[in-house]
């Protein structure tokens, strides 16, 4: 809800509270935002102004050096004021939240406040996504001129430069069921000369101590989402990326919290961006102590002109607040996401298993052997098979075609139509990978458009992977792509895409663009890049989009908007992806990550791995698989097959269940709970097996207390070839480690695994933990000894008990 008493506005969810005012000067001065300060619609307008006198600094003489506003407001000093934004030349030399170069070369901006206005609706951006208010079904309290108690609500602040025509407009929303409240931000020139935009953050938080711990995420190709922890103390901390993407290399979502905050308590911001391109975000401590966040598109190599009449629209960012740890902001942000980023028809339909054909043929495929491995998977449960890179033009390779996307008849001789329909008959759904952003130098269509290509004209063009990315910064590209991509998803029965982009920008430079606009190119194609997504998926409401960009190089809010699921990392090796699946985790909920079951040894780290411990961490997400089942003995099949069946049996919780974290170190300990607490799964994995160390547990979270469990585990038998030698201490004759008699052996004996199997209360779960079987430590082996080798794992089932009280 949203409330404005005078000059006081108060921003509140139910565990959240923001509280900012107008100075007297005009500027706006924030005084809180943090945990639930009192349900403030039920105060009366004199106390709520009492609670505000107790939040605002106290201020009479301004110190040292620093700059006095002006004459009138002496005592206000901008250096050192908690602000809801600031700018340059007055004095505030923190990072800014705005910068203008005006037509008359000044720097200096000076926004002051107007008006204000209270809303229930939520007007859509003109060139980005943004979020969805939810229904307003059951809400009694409308908005006025001074309140809104709607579940939804956005205030709209207008400011004015005190010098320049320019208009700067303020919005927040505020979405009560998820304890989120987001911002953006708008400059208009009402002026009649043009300026230059330099910087236009759509977030500024003033906290009024300092020594929060920056959690940020970093990585690189395969190494996605790696968490790091820098404490605030002094000086800057900056997350960005610059590579015309979101990026694998830093991702936008960030984490503010103090340094005993844990999983479970302590205090924690979550703070995002919903934007695909460039983003920023910085923290700074000045030199009273006092710590600034800010968030938004990357203002290097960024300009944009503004002509007069002009506006530009910075993207929604995102944050939320919790004194329950990281669990807490978890929650609130994985619900936003599923409710708030994700539309359309899939956004809480389970998403099938799939099958891919990269890792089981990369380029070489066609008809028949897609179709046989297509077989292989529908007799194991997949649901959906995806045609992977290598079926469209010359495309044999990397070094070419991208751009013509019409089908390579050798490979497929009936087209998309034909195997669409031969997969259908099979009883699957069908896929396509595509990448519509990039072209190839040895293609048709940059024979035809060499212009469409993103390069300075004249000059020698760095190329990623044999590439080059088309100019989306110009609109005859996006019309050219709507059109092309329509005929490709139009030609065929076409369930599924895989929209992947494989590069990162150089050389930035629209042909389309003037020298002088060259620096609003980077933002242009992301802009591009939403037009483009929004025309196909709005044409195209049944197919399920999976965004994917060399595995996370675009995996944010704003892509999720168009694409319920985006590839989390080309990297499958699972104990990898524990890490991975770990970072994304914190911001991210498990519906919109991708994960894949794939061949041992691991394609990108050779790592064998038990195919359990493959399936156990992608069913953390959601399923898919992309190994050649055709390569598999019946063994491996059976397995996959009761995988899937299990998978599917749960799906709707591995999917759509709120997800917990436990341990994180040699043990990886993860919890799945339905919405209404009445089914859980959990998982521990080991990386590296100790010796002589039989005691573990497992400790459940997020189940109800007061109601009774069934916790199980479905025991499985163990190859005695993993027990190597020591088959010669019981067999009756010398077996030789990989000999033709270890094999046939193995055909009938196995070795059993135990069974954990109780019934007990959430609390018992929880608090003490479920103190496991014994790990095997060399001296003896039964039915109740836990198998648990380097890079084991388990799973663990919980079901309420009907006669839970």
């Amino acid at each position: 809800m949203i409330r404005k008493i005078k000059n006081i506005f108060m921003l509140g969810t139910p565990k959240t509270t923001y509280v900012f005012q107008a100075l007297p000067s005009g500027h706006l001065e924030h005084l809180y935002y943090g945990p639930l300060l009192g349900d403030f619609s039920e105060k009366t307008d004199e106390e709520l102004l009492q609670d505000a006198k107790c939040l605002e600094e106290k201020r009479a003489f301004p110190a040292g050096n620093m700059i006095s506003y002006d004459q009138e407001h002496m005592d206000l000093t901008l250096e050192d004021l908690r602000l809801e934004m600031s700018s340059l030349g007055k004095g505030d030399i923190r990072e800014p939240f705005l910068e203008i170069t005006h037509a008359d070369g000044s720097v200096t901006s000076d926004f002051l406040f107007e008006e204000a206005r209270i809303t229930d609706e939520k007007p859509e951006f003109h060139t980005l996504p943004g979020s969805l208010f939810g229904s307003r079904e059951g809400q009694e309290q409308k908005c006025t001129e001074n309140f809104c108690g709607e579940r939804y609500s956005h205030l709209i602040l207008t400011l004015k430069d005190a010098s320049y025509d320019l208009r700067l407009e303020l919005h927040y929303y505020v979405f009560e069921d998820c304890d989120v409240i987001t911002r953006s931000s708008r400059l208009v020139n009402d002026s009649d000369e043009a300026v230059v935009l330099n910087r236009l953050m759509s977030m500024q938080l003033d906290f009024e101590d300092s020594g929060y711990i920056m959690s940020t995420f970093h990585g690189a190709w395969a190494r996605e989402m790696y968490r790091s922890d820098v404490p605030i103390v002094s000086g800057k901390i900056v997350n960005s990326s610059n590579a015309g993407s979101s990026s694998n290399r830093s991702n936008p979502f960030v984490m503010l919290h103090r340094e005993d905050t844990t999983e479970s308590s302590g205090l924690c911001y979550g703070l995002n961006l919903i934007y695909s391109g460039n983003h920023y975000e910085a923290a700074e401590v000045n030199s009273f102590g006092k710590t600034r966040f800010v968030s938004g598109i990357n203002p290097q190599n960024f300009s944009f002109i503004l002509s007069p009449g002009d506006e530009f629209e910075a993207p929604e960012a995102v944050m939320t607040c919790s004194d329950e740890g990281y669990t807490g902001m978890s929650l609130s942000m994985h619900h936003f996401v599923r409710e708030h980023i994700s539309r359309g028809v899939w956004k809480h339909k389970a998403r099938p298993v799939l099958l891919n054909s990269w890792e089981a043929s990369y380029f070489k495929i066609n008809e028949n052997r897609l179709l046989r491995l297509a077989k292989a998977g529908k007799d194991v449960g997949i649901e959906l098979f995806v045609m992977d890179d290598g079926w469209f033009g010359e495309r044999n390779g990397d070094d070419c075609s991208l751009g013509d996307w019409d089908v390579n008849r050798s490979k497929l001789p009936g087209g998309l139509k034909q195997i669409s329909e031969k997969m259908e008959e099979l009883g699957l759904r069908f896929g396509i990978w595509v990448e519509p952003e990039m072209i190839s130098r040895r293609s048709r269509l940059y024979e035809a458009h060499p212009d469409w290509a993103m390069q300075i004209p004249g000059k020698p063009h760095s190329e990623g992977r044999n590439q080059m990315i088309l100019d989306l910064a110009n609109p005859e590209v996006v019309d050219y792509l709507i059109a092309k991509m329509s005929e490709v998803f139009s030609s065929g029965k076409i369930s599924y895409v895989k929209w992947d982009m494989n590069r990162i920008m150089s050389d930035v430079y629209s042909p389309a663009l003037p020298p002088e606009r060259q620096g609003e190119t980077a933002h242009r194609y992301i802009c591009g890049f939403y037009r483009l997504a929004k025309a196909l998926t709005e044409k195209f409401p049944e197919i399920l989009f999976e965004g994917c960009a060399a595995g996370g190089c675009r995996f944010d809010l704003g892509a999720l908007c168009y694409f319920p699921q985006i590839w989390a990392s080309d990297d499958t090796d699972p104990v990898m992806r524990t890490r991975i699946q770990q970072g994304y985790s914190y911001g991210y909920p498990a519906s919109v990550m991708t994960a894949h079951v794939s061949a041992s040894p691991n394609h990108q780290t050779l790592r064998e791995t038990p195919l359990d411990t493959r399936f156990n961490v992608a069913a953390f997400g959601t399923l898919g698989y992309e190994l050649n089942l055709n390569d598999l003995g019946k063994k491996e099949l059976d397995e996959i097959r009761k995988q899937i069946a299990l998978y599917k049996e749960w799906r709707e919780v591995f999917q759509f269940g709120d997800f917990y974290r436990g341990r994180f170190d040699n043990i990886v300990e993860w919890t799945v709970v339905s919405a209404d607490r009445k089914r859980g799964v959990g998982m521990m994995l080991q990386k590296l097996t100790e010796a002589n160390h039989p005691f573990e547990m497992y400790r459940a979270r997020g189940l109800n207390e007061g109601s009774r469990y069934h916790f199980y585990n479905i025991a499985k038998r163990h190859d005695i070839r993993d027990f190597g030698d020591l088959i010669n201490t019981a067999a009756p004759v010398h077996v030789r480690q990989g000999s033709i008699l270890q094999n046939m052996i193995a055909r009938f004996v196995t070795m059993p695994g135990e069974q954990e199997e109780i019934e007990t209360n959430g609390a018992v779960l929880m608090k003490a933990g479920v103190k496991l079987q014994g790990a095997y430590c060399g001296t003896g082996y039964n039915e109740n000894t836990r198998y648990f080798a380097d890079f084991n794992s388990r799973m663990y089932f919980m079901e309420e008990e009907k006669t839970s009280r």
